[in-house]
């Protein structure tokens, strides 16, 4: 059975702060992760970062780099984004305990998981957060919720640990990947799109639903194929479609 450290990586988005950065990589050490993914952001080898990461150096040279969350989150199964603002399309937002919870119970022992951040002043967009599966925030005073970069990843990463290892719940089929998921999506709303389900003028209005009920399902590779095999004869059947409606 594979450890969270194994298994779980700290993705931040555009992270502006190199102390941040240094501060999160001590955070990780503390609770025995040791994964570090970063989108861009500032330099992560800047004097303010070396100086607050202390012992946790070695997270910052084997961090890895992407240019943007979509290729970050490629290899991902299941995806948590954190966020403080609760919106429409912020349904369903998991607390620290909620997230190490369902991961100890509900990933398979070849998960991999990414824990999101954004970046200080605005967080993730919306757009960002739908390439996640789970949303989650930390509860906070009203007057004043924003907190730390660091101190974020610190509460999630203690939770994290405190929950041990993941047990599965029996589960041994393959959650589908990131990728395989956006694949998924994008046919998805090509064909949609094609059969004039989707709103011209809008059409992720939707398509941010879809992704929910989607997410919320947990497909698997077998079941992805299913769904992209039906998409494609749809797709063939439509071929003659003008995209209106009929009477």
């Amino acid at each position: 059975m594979n450890s969270a450290s194994e298994n779980i990586a700290i993705v931040l988005v555009e992270p502006q702060s190199p102390g941040n950065i240094g501060m999160v990589c001590r955070a990780m050490k503390n609770m025995g992760l040791s994964r570090l993914r970063l989108v861009k952001g500032c330099d992560r080898f800047h004097p303010e970062s070396l100086k607050f990461a202390v012992s946790a150096r070695d997270l910052l040279e084997q961090a890895e780099i992407f240019p943007d969350l979509a290729s970050a989150l490629a290899d991902s199964t299941l995806t948590i984004g954190t966020t403080r603002r609760h919106g429409k399309y912020r349904q369903e937002i998991l607390s620290p305990v909620e997230v190490a919870t369902r991961l100890r119970e509900q990933a398979g022992p070849d998960c991999r998981a990414a824990l999101v951040f954004g970046r200080e002043d605005n967080g993730l967009t919306t757009d960002e957060l739908s390439l996640c599966r789970w949303h989650a925030t930390i509860p906070s005073a009203e007057a004043y919720g924003s907190l730390n970069l660091a101190q974020s990843v610190l509460l999630f990463c203690y939770e994290l640990g405190k929950a041990g290892e993941f047990v599965g719940g029996g589960r041994t089929i393959q959650m589908a990947t990131s990728t395989e998921m956006e694949s998924l999506f994008s046919q998805m709303g090509a064909c949609l799109f094609k059969i004039g389900f989707l709103n011209e003028q809008n059409p992720e209005h939707i398509m941010r639903s879809l992704r929910r009920i989607f997410f919320r399902a947990e497909l698997d590779n077998r079941e992805i194929s299913i769904l992209r095999g039906m998409l494609t004869q749809i797709d063939w059947a439509s071929s003659g479609f003008d995209g209106r409606k009929r009477p």
